[in-house]
Formats: structure tokens, sequence, C-alpha cells
């Protein structure tokens, strides 16, 4: 048996952010490794200088993920703009200030964005690390889980959680299992598991949701299963 931590996502908000184009801002159905990585960082009290220690948790983290209802059914973009005059920046992931350039005409446009977000989020991860006995072990996660270093989102800072995160503990044999444990009984939802999960899926995949975090850059991919879960009957 393996012991896993049940984390649940519920947010009016949330963003699983998928690769930007331009000023599009799009998301994907499930949460990334990276992100995993970075909730978890975040609730450890971790700076953004720890890149050994962020790659080393990514690079440990097992996870699986079930929906309560169809993701793509509620979807929403929320349309951004900011007025930028000539001296003025704006925050950018490559770590310097962007603004605008050209000429005079430029700064009369208005700075347009337009982001994606799963309105009324209603998720459940089940997630453990391996090998068990290195630090941060499930125990130091579930305890930061429980008092965060600090305030805690589910994607982009604006999709704060209306509900505790960490749900618990399971002790189930694989990850599908565990899923099993925390899907909605009497229903399948779309779910999403390792390629080593041990069950049939509707679609194997890659996805490229990992980041190196020594260079600051996304990039590699890991095999996943898509498929439906059903949750187990509960027994009191």
């Amino acid at each position: 048996m393996m012991r896993w931590l049940h984390l649940r996502f519920e947010a009016p908000l949330a963003s699983f952010g998928s690769e930007s184009i331009d000023a599009q801002g799009v998301i994907q159905d499930f949460p990334a490794q990276s992100m995993l990585t970075g909730l978890l960082a975040n609730a450890l009290g971790w700076t953004r200088s720890m890149r050994a220690e962020h790659q080393g948790l990514q690079d440990r983290l097992l996870f699986g993920a079930v929906h309560d209802h169809d993701p793509g059914m509620r979807r929403m973009t929320d349309y951004q703009t900011a007025q930028l005059a000539k001296s003025d920046r704006m925050w950018s992931t490559r770590g310097s200030p962007i603004g605008r350039a050209g000429g005079p005409k430029t700064f009369l446009g208005a700075h347009q964005r337009w982001r994606d977000y799963h309105s009324d989020l209603r998720l459940s991860v089940v997630l453990t690390v391996i090998p068990v006995d290195e630090e941060p072990t499930l125990d130091d996660l579930a305890a930061a889980l429980d008092r965060p270093a600090r305030p805690l989102f589910i994607g982009r800072k604006p999709c704060l959680p209306t509900a505790r995160i960490l749900q618990g503990w399971l002790e189930e044999p694989d990850v599908t299992e565990a899923l099993e444990a925390v899907a909605p009984h009497g229903r399948e939802c779309p779910a999403i598991w390792p390629h080593s999960g041990h069950r049939d899926a509707a679609r194997v995949t890659r996805v490229t949701d990992e980041r190196n975090w020594m260079s600051g850059l996304h990039g590699g991919a890991r095999g996943v299963c898509l498929g439906m879960i059903a949750g187990r009957r509960r027994t009191p």
C-alpha cells in the first residue's frame, strides 16, 4: 500500500496554465506538474532562488486528478487592458520589465491581454512523493499545507481557494485506486493519471507540464492517461 495526500481545489476562478501564445493566457484541463511543485514550495516557504530544491521536488511528485464535472463546460475568458504611457513598464516572466516600443502613436492604444479561467472549479488531486524517505517528506508537505508559510492560490494569484486544500490521507495500492477513493460516487468524471497507473485509458498521450527550475524554462514531457474515473461507494 502507498500513502497519498488528498488535495481539494475549489474556487470561483482557477487557472491551470498551458503554453501561452502572445497575449492569450490559455489553460488546460488539469493541474501541471510544475504548478503543483510551485504550490507546495509556496506552502513550505521556499524562495525562487531555491532552484535545486524545486527541481528535486518536481522530479519526485506522483499524482492524479479528477474533476467533479466536465471542465470544458465551465470556462471563461477575462479581457484585460492597461494604458501604458511611454515611461510605464509592466512585469514579464523574462525577469526584466517591458514597455512599448516605436513611435509616439504606439502609446495611445491600450495594452491588451486575454486570460482564460476555470469557473466554479471542483477537483481532487491525489499526490505522493518517491522516494518517500527524502525531504521534504509527505508528512512535511501535509504540515505545510495545514499551516502554509504564505497564502496559497490555484494557478494565478487572484485564484484563491474557497475550501481547505488538504483534505486528509489515503492508503491505496496505486494512483487510480486513490482516484476512485476521492471521485464522486455514482458517475464517471474526467481524470488524468501517470501512464504507469495500471488502468485502461481512453487516451494515452504526452504532456509538457514540467519546468526546468535551474534555467527557469518549461520543457520536458511525460506520459499520462486521460479517461473517466467513477468513485467507489463509501463505507460508513
